[in-house]
């Protein structure tokens, strides 16, 4: 898909930092109640959720990757995905895991239309770059 970018980036489109944030909530909570073994991957806090550290980590980092203010590089750097989980296996399991929390975030937000088709395409895109299971490497 080709994105529109005359209408704005995709974070202007979604509606800026407010929506993302909420965007990036949702998708924790649903990973904390639907996707457990996925949440476990993560640092967990006293009532065994997603650490909120991880979660304003990561609202950073799709504030930055969907073309917002760019405080996570300046914060922590280059994203360097690879690297940063190469510790855990991401297998098609894990893959689908963290894209059906991502659905249930997004579609809890309200994100439809061209925006949508737009980051369900590059999620699921990011989420097979991310993969690191031996299948991922083979063919």
């Amino acid at each position: 898909m080709v994105f529109d970018l005359s209408r704005g980036t995709p974070y202007e489109q979604l509606g800026g930092e407010a929506v993302v944030l909420d965007v990036t909530r949702r998708f924790y909570d649903a990973m904390d109640r639907d996707e457990p073994a996925l949440a476990r991957l993560h640092r967990l806090d006293e009532a065994g959720r997603v650490h909120p550290e991880a979660r304003e980590r990561f609202g950073l980092f799709l504030i930055g990757w969907l073309g917002g203010p760019q405080t996570y590089m300046a914060r922590h750097g280059h994203p360097r995905l690879r690297m940063r989980h190469a510790g855990v296996t991401v297998d098609p399991a894990m893959r689908d895991a963290w894209l059906r929390a991502m659905k249930t975030a997004l579609d809890g937000a309200g994100v439809s239309g061209d925006v949508r088709t737009f980051l369900d395409e590059k999620l699921a895109d990011l989420a097979n770059f991310l993969r690191n299971d031996a299948a991922a490497f083979q063919g």
